[in-house]
C-alpha cells in the first residue's frame, strides 16, 4: 500500500505563490505517475498536472505557464509550484500516486486526503 501525505496549503492573495509537496510512504515496488487533481465546492474533482517517474510532465490548460509538477524519485515526493494564483484555483488540492505492490507486483492507486488552498483578498 501507499500512504499519502499533502502539505504547503493555505490562504494566499491573488498573484500569489504556494508549494504543495506530497510524500509517499508504505510498502511497494515503484511508483510510476504522480499527480495533483483539485475539487472546488460544487466542481467534479479535475487534474491539474502529472508526472511520471521519468519526469514527463501533463498539465491541465488552465495552469498551464502558471503551474510546475516536479518530483525526487529518491524520496518519493511530488511537488506543485503555484505562482499567478487566481480567486479561480481555489479548492481541496490532493495528490495521487499509482504504482506497483512489493510482491505480487499488483496495481496501487492511492489518494491523499487533500490539502485546501484559498487564494483571496
Amino acid at each position: 500500500q501507499v500512504q499519502l501525505v499533502e502539505s504547503g496549503g493555505g490562504l494566499v492573495q491573488p498573484g500569489g505563490s504556494l508549494r504543495l509537496s506530497c510524500a509517499a510512504s508504505g510498502s511497494f515496488f515503484r511508483i510510476n505517475t504522480m499527480g495533483w487533481y483539485r475539487q472546488a465546492p460544487g466542481k467534479e474533482r479535475e487534474l491539474v498536472a502529472e508526472i511520471t517517474s521519468a519526469g514527463s510532465t501533463n498539465y491541465a490548460n488552465s495552469v498551464k505557464g502558471r503551474f510546475t509538477i516536479s518530483r525526487d524519485n529518491a524520496k518519493n515526493t511530488a511537488y506543485l509550484q503555484m505562482n499567478s494564483l487566481r480567486p479561480e484555483d481555489t479548492a481541496v488540492y490532493l495528490c495521487n500516486a499509482n504504482g506497483l505492490a512489493r510482491g505480487n507486483y499488483a496495481r496501487l492507486d492511492s489518494w491523499g486526503k487533500g490539502t485546501l488552498v484559498t487564494v483571496s483578498s
